[in-house]
């Protein structure tokens, strides 16, 4: 398709506006920061022909666990034909939502960065999601247009999605994608980008929510540029011959940052697993020699026990976000290890990390300091700063901002110019940030404040514990008592007693928990996330009745020290 190159630099290339016509009114956005110089774009910009413009052609970009290496030659040609597809075949325009799902394949990255090369925009989604779930991502986004992977076509079927032509990829059927593509009737010239504006929206990402309504948050091809040159740039510093892998999907903004943008920003390149799990990592890292890896906190707690079965030394960078990293799992990982995890905290809502720590500038414990392009800070329920060592809400701003797709959350999330993300964090006066919890996972018992991560850090210290989460349950006397539920190793004794004489040593009595639930694995969503509310009423196995001593009935309740709930 020709690139329209509207004369006004700054208007918006989309023929099919809702996007746009959907974003938050002006005055709800937070405050844009632009403070590094290579964070100001020019007004027209392709985020995908610039991911692919520059490397040679002979370099390596995707590789597969089977032994399939697609170079940069291989994807550009990919692309273009896919695009000339999209905009020929299909019917696409810039602007319309295209939903892509599949396991972790080039294929699927291909078909990414087509349909933003072709100016329409992407909605990726989980393999795992199901109909009904999908079912309301396209009736958000008006998706009418679906590139899956013939695998994964099924729920996408059974979702029974009014208007939506679905295209598969990877099958036999005469009209699938990889046929279309190789067929004479497809140009193999190159394809050009379209001018889309820098602020035109390249993505709808969907919140991977527990609960409620999906939230589509939308980012712009600057976005997808500023994740790189902010946080992988100036924290990660990635290498050419740097191999990247890791757990998270494409359709989760952890994994599309690190396995697609920034390997392919530092002309790298990744290794995309359709199998991601503890079991599949270790040895894809020790036979393919990968050098940067992404994955969760829990992912690296349970490659510890099989470590001494791989040789992970072509490991140099290690990358943890979706929750927060114990200081036990950092320190247990470097003494067997000798690499120094960099742990982070993102949001959909603002694509990817903004607030992390490398190398020396590690202090276990903490998240770390603002990414470079960023600004935190710690604030009251009422927005006003709180001093140092005291906890609030984490607020943050930066190149990239909360934009919902026409949503009223939009009030609760951005707050007076700053995102508000709704994790209690306390700012140390060295100026590192140190998660508490999330603001709605707070503990409040006998007038005391507890955060569920001290004591999930506290029972990870002892050696049978794998996975622990820890939560707030109703009780008429105290308001809220801790409850504990424990994952122990294979082979551990599930003995509570003993647990509970570890954790006196560790904690504040008021902290141990009251009762000890153990589990054979904790509920989580499809993208990893701990799902807490599961916890509140668990099936199966009944706590453990005896009580841990605590601090009596305590002093009377004090105020929320965050002001409210986030």
């Amino acid at each position: 398709m020709a690139d329209p190159r509207p004369a006004d630099p700054h208007r918006s290339a989309h023929v099919d506006t809702f996007a746009r016509d959907h974003l938050p009114p002006p005055e709800q956005w937070p405050e844009l920061v632009f403070e590094l110089p290579e964070l100001r774009y020019p007004a027209r910009l392709n985020c995908a022909a610039e991911l692919l413009t520059g490397p040679p052609d002979d370099r390596p970009a995707f590789r597969t666990a089977s032994g399939d290496t697609w170079t940069y030659g291989d994807l550009r040609e990919r692309v273009d034909r896919i695009a000339h597809v999209l905009t020929g075949d299909l019917g696409v325009v810039p602007g319309n939502r295209v939903l892509l799902r599949g396991p972790t394949t080039p294929w699927l990255a291909a078909c990414w960065l087509a349909v933003l090369k072709a100016g329409a925009v992407a909605v990726t989604v989980l393999a795992q999601q199901r109909p009904h779930e999908l079912r309301a991502i396209c009736e958000i986004a008006r998706v009418r247009h679906a590139l899956c992977d013939v695998r994964a076509v099924d729920d996408l079927a059974k979702a029974e999605i009014t208007g939506l032509a679905i295209t598969t990829y990877g099958g036999d059927a005469p009209d699938d994608l990889q046929r279309r593509t190789t067929s004479d009737g497809v140009p193999g010239t190159p394809y050009q980008a379209v001018g889309t504006a820098a602020d035109d929206v390249a993505l709808i990402a969907f919140t991977s929510g527990t609960t409620g309504r999906p939230k589509g948050c939308m980012h712009f091809h600057r976005d997808v540029l500023a994740i790189a040159d902010t946080f992988s740039a100036h924290v990660l510093e990635p290498r050419p011959d740097d191999l990247f892998a890791g757990s998270p999907p494409l359709g989760f903004t952890f994994g599309l940052g690190g396995l697609v943008v920034f390997p392919m920003r530092a002309g790298a390149s990744a290794l995309l697993l359709e199998q991601a799990g503890p079991r599949q990592l270790l040895p894809a890292v020790a036979e393919h020699r990968v050098s940067v890896l992404f994955t969760a906190p829990t992912a690296y707690r349970a490659m510890l026990d099989e470590l001494d079965g791989y040789d992970v030394t072509s490991l140099r960078r290690c990358v943890s976000a979706g929750e927060n990293l114990p200081a036990a799992t950092w320190r247990a990982w470097h003494e067997r290890t000798g690499l120094r995890i960099i742990n982070g905290i993102g949001a959909t809502e603002l694509l990817h990390i903004f607030v992390s720590a490398a190398d020396d500038d590690i202090r276990p414990g903490t998240t770390g300091v603002p990414v470079p392009g960023w600004q935190a800070r710690v604030q009251d329920g009422n927005g006003a700063p709180v001093p140092d060592g005291e906890p609030g809400l984490l607020a943050v701003r930066g190149p990239v901002g909360c934009r919902y797709l026409a949503d009223p959350r939009q009030r609760e999330y951005v707050r007076d110019g700053w995102n508000v993300t709704g994790d209690t964090y306390v700012r140390e006066p060295d100026g590192y940030f140190r998660y508490v919890a999330r603001a709605d996972d707070m503990i409040i018992s006998a007038g005391y404040n507890i955060a569920g991560p001290e004591v999930e850090d506290a029972l990870l210290r002892h050696p049978d514990v794998l996975e622990a989460a820890v939560v707030g349950r109703a009780d008429q006397r105290r308001g809220q008592v801790v409850v504990a539920h424990a994952v122990l190793r294979e082979g551990a004794v599930r003995d509570a007693d003993a647990l509970r004489e570890f954790l006196r040593a560790e904690l504040a009595p008021y902290k141990c928990p009251r009762e000890i639930v153990f589990l054979d694995a904790l509920p989580r969503t499809a993208t990893g996330k701990l799902q807490r509310y599961r916890l509140l009423d668990p099936p199966g196995p009944a706590p453990s009745p005896a009580p841990a001593p605590g601090p009596g009935p305590g002093p009377a309740a004090r105020p929320d020290p965050l002001g409210g709930r986030a």
